[in-house]
């Protein structure tokens, strides 16, 4: 699989993985935990941190430990998958190679490789859909399997 239609993959599950939180918050009291909230509120602030520093753009406006309500959770997930589906339709090998320069959140620039921008978004929404994962269990619920071969098995 070329590089680009790899990373088309990942972020297909991550929307995926994305979306099986978001509908648990529907379905599950223990889902609305003020924990969770703020860990889905945080793991897709920081999706759309990261698209802004791939567009050449300023991220530093976008809080990445926003509050934010369950309507404006469901818009920011819906608005990162489009993005990022769009900006990996325009994605070719050689772009996966440059670099982009920004600032994170304490203010230290920093310059990156493109694939590891985009690595790092994939498992970042990993290790956190865990941590909600355990947060709903701990609250009593039973929280929903976003594994990478769920996807794969189920949907790909």
């Amino acid at each position: 699989m070329p590089a680009p239609e790899y990373y088309k993959h990942l972020f297909q599950h991550m929307a995926w993985a994305d979306d099986q939180v978001l509908q648990l918050l529907t379905h599950s009291p223990a889902a609305r935990h003020p924990s969770v909230l703020r860990l889905l509120s945080h793991l897709l602030a920081v999706e759309r941190v990261w698209l802004l520093r791939l567009q050449g753009e300023d991220s530093t406006a976008q809080p990445i430990w926003p509050e934010l309500t369950r309507e404006e959770i469901n818009e920011m997930a819906a608005a990162n998958a489009a993005s990022y589906a769009r900006f990996l339709e325009e994605l070719h090998d050689g772009d996966l190679a440059g670099q982009i320069t920004y600032t994170n959140s304490q203010g230290v620039p920093f310059r990156t490789l493109v694939s590891e921008v985009l690595t790092h978004v994939a498992m970042h929404g990993s290790y956190h859909r865990g941590q909600i994962a355990a947060a709903v269990r701990a609250s009593g619920g039973a929280p929903v399997n976003t594994d990478y071969i769920r996807f794969v098995r189920e949907v790909a």
